[in-house]
């Protein structure tokens, strides 16, 4: 990618705004972020220590590190928003979205608010429907009845991450990997032909 600007991050603003969609991100963003503040803050601390002509560049600077920091701000509260709608939506539908727009932390949110709302849905919701007191079963219970049973396999194509019927996240795998997953999650790979068994 191009060195960030405060240019290319206001039209990342931009587009988040004014698009329905999650825009896509480089994967590199959140250190070019880092980078360019640090970048500006160093101007900054440069143009403090010289003489009183360069006060107004001082000044310039310093209101342009506010901007930056408001519009990233905002590009983060926009994204955090439609992560929230896409987890409610797979939630509900059990519809898992294509999350090849998310950052690596934003598809960890989206995959953990979809475990939270998943598990809340079925505890409440569907006892309620079903005439029975809402129960809400703990992560740390799901997993500790996931781990009693498991089958190997090896992956025959790349698998990015995902979350599987109990809730929990599994990979990303690479091709030819091998992995011990709980029989239900194994068997779906299978039937899709993503991975095979490996028979002790």
């Amino acid at each position: 990618m191009d060195l960030i600007t405060y240019e290319t991050i206001y039209e990342f603003l931009r587009k988040e705004k004014y698009e329905a969609e999650i825009q896509k991100l480089p994967s590199t963003f959140f250190n070019d972020i880092i980078n360019y503040l640090k970048e500006k803050k160093s101007i900054l601390e440069a143009q403090k220590s010289q003489d009183s002509i360069f006060s107004k560049e001082y000044e310039k600077t310093g209101k342009q590190i506010q901007n930056i920091r408001k519009i990233i701000q905002d590009v983060y509260d926009r994204r955090e928003n439609k992560i929230i709608q896409l987890a409610l939506f797979t939630s509900k539908t059990g519809v898992n979205i294509d999350s090849v727009n998310l950052l690596k932390e934003e598809e960890e949110m989206y995959l953990s608010l979809v475990r939270i709302l998943k598990i809340y849905r079925e505890g409440i919701l569907e006892n309620l429907l079903a005439l029975r007191n809402p129960h809400v079963i703990e992560t740390k219970d799901i997993k500790k009845e996931n781990k009693e049973d498991t089958k190997l396999v090896k992956f025959l194509y790349p698998v990015p991450k995902f979350m599987g019927e109990d809730l929990n996240i599994y990979g990303p795998f690479n091709f030819e990997d091998v992995a011990n997953l709980p029989p239900k999650v194994a068997q779906l790979l299978i039937n899709k032909r993503r991975a095979r068994e490996i028979k002790s």
